[in-house]
């Protein structure tokens, strides 16, 4: 099994910044891309950012030039620098993973998810 806990999420001011980070722990072999996704209330899950393991990048429209994918691939480990926060960025925040598990299984594995509320 393998389990994604991600922390750093709370309530700011617009004009404000947040970190989120997001551990992976459990039967892990290798981790290829991982990523950030949000689901605001009553929309859809969409993509933030996310990250391969060799560092290249990929931005929604909406976040490019404000927010900041980054990993550490010692520690299993991704981030989302969040800067120049807007009220619509307000949603639950996801972690993924794409896993190579040590059962020479490969999947994508979600975190809980962490809140990120924006006020103006």
């Amino acid at each position: 099994q393998v389990q994604l806990v991600e922390s750093g999420g709370g309530l700011v001011q617009a004009g404000g910044s947040l970190r989120l980070s997001c551990g992976a722990s459990g039967s892990i072999f290798s981790i290829n891309a991982m990523g950030w996704y949000r689901q605001a209330l009553g929309t859809q899950r969409e993509l933030v950012a996310t990250i391969t393991s060799g560092g290249s990048t990929n931005y929604a429209d909406s976040v490019k030039g404000r927010f900041t994918i980054s990993r550490d691939n010692a520690k299993n480990t991704v981030y989302l620098q969040m800067n120049s926060l807007k009220p619509e960025d307000t949603a639950v925040y996801h972690c993924s993973a794409d896993v190579y598990t040590t059962s020479i299984v490969y999947r994508r594995y979600w975190g809980q998810g962490t809140q990120v509320t924006v006020s103006s």
